[in-house]
């Protein structure tokens, strides 16, 4: 009550007005559950996080959420692709080290960016990475499900089994290998003591202006590399760069899978990896392929558009394309 006796009405801060749970609750909820935190734990966790305000859930309502989770992922794994359409792919490999399991589980993720510049998560399963046939599979649902029109690039490792897989579904789809994966590859091939010259002169040839300049820069490499380490400059040499096809404002975000490891392996409340790890941390449960994936479905709804104009296209069929691919966050 205030001097001039006027009633004030107290309000939680953890809670809004005759609300139960707030928006930031309902997304942490999630992860404390596949971060290992049991049904029945649930109040002492939230009590330690929000203080002693924190609402009361019990084990029955968890168990509600975990349902609808799962509810929501299904319907996320089922929706209709027919209205999208993705002008440039990413694919990769997410391992998943799992304690209750003998192995670990790879999940197939696929980013795909629309003409206006969004980035968006278009499916992902368990798999083998090294696999055509999971990567076909992947592929495949989505087509089903109506993604027709054909991406004009695609971004993966060179190891991955998806080129073969792309080449079946999207036989048009251009090749793009990932910088960062085939940098690894080279310095593999090499002795540690001149790694630090090999990556000056990778630099060379990845931040080369143009096609042309890149060409000069990888035939400075071979002759200098060539006698002694053949194998890093086969590795370097048998694919070629599609991604200068395409504007150069884009080129950062073509030249590598950097994106997938930014949403899945940061450890973010966002991140698919989070709603795997789960089950290597709860004493038992279901594989990870069963798990609730609420986590990845909002994955997919919040990764910020960027500001700019359309893609339409590699720069050499379209005259008009704009900047606004961006890194989300």
């Amino acid at each position: 009550m205030t001097s001039d006796g006027e009633r004030i009405r107290f309000t939680l801060a953890i809670l809004p007005l005759w609300a139960r749970r707030t928006k930031s609750l309902d997304a942490l909820l999630p992860v404390l559950y596949l971060r290992g935190i049991s049904t029945g734990d649930f109040q002492e966790a939230l009590a330690a996080l929000l203080g002693k305000d924190a609402p009361n859930l019990s084990p029955a309502v968890v168990s509600r959420l975990t349902t609808e989770w799962q509810s929501d992922y299904e319907h996320w794994q089922k929706r209709d692709l027919s209205a999208r359409r993705y002008v440039y792919v990413w694919a990769d490999g997410v391992f998943l080290q799992a304690r209750m399991e003998d192995h670990s589980e790879c999940m197939l993720v696929l980013i795909g960016a629309t003409p206006e510049g969004k980035k968006e998560l278009i499916g992902f399963q368990v798999g083998v990475r090294e696999s055509a046939q999971s990567w076909h599979e992947l592929l495949v649902e989505a087509k089903t499900r109506g993604l027709k029109i054909t991406p004009e690039i695609a971004v993966g490792d060179g190891a991955l089994g998806f080129w073969k897989a792309l080449d079946e579904v999207f036989p048009a789809t251009r090749h793009q290998r990932c910088r960062v994966h085939k940098t690894a590859n080279i310095l593999n091939k090499v002795a540690v003591s001149v790694q630090a010259s090999i990556k000056k002169d990778l630099r060379e040839v990845y931040l080369a202006p143009n096609r042309a300049s890149a060409e000069v820069a990888i035939d400075v490499f071979a002759e200098k590399y060539g006698a002694k380490y053949d194998k890093a400059v086969k590795c370097l040499t048998k694919d070629r760069d599609a991604f200068y096809e395409f504007p150069a404002e884009h080129w950062g975000h073509l030249r590598t899978t950097d994106e997938i490891d930014k949403q899945f392996l940061a450890g973010s409340g966002r991140c698919i990896l989070l709603f795997d790890r789960a089950a290597g941390i709860l004493p038992s449960g279901p594989p990870i392929s069963q798990l609730p994936r609420a986590g990845a479905v909002k994955a997919g709804r919040s990764l910020r558009p960027p500001q700019g104009s359309a893609l339409t296209g590699p720069s050499t069929a379209a005259s008009s394309i704009g900047s606004g691919l961006e890194r989300t966050q």
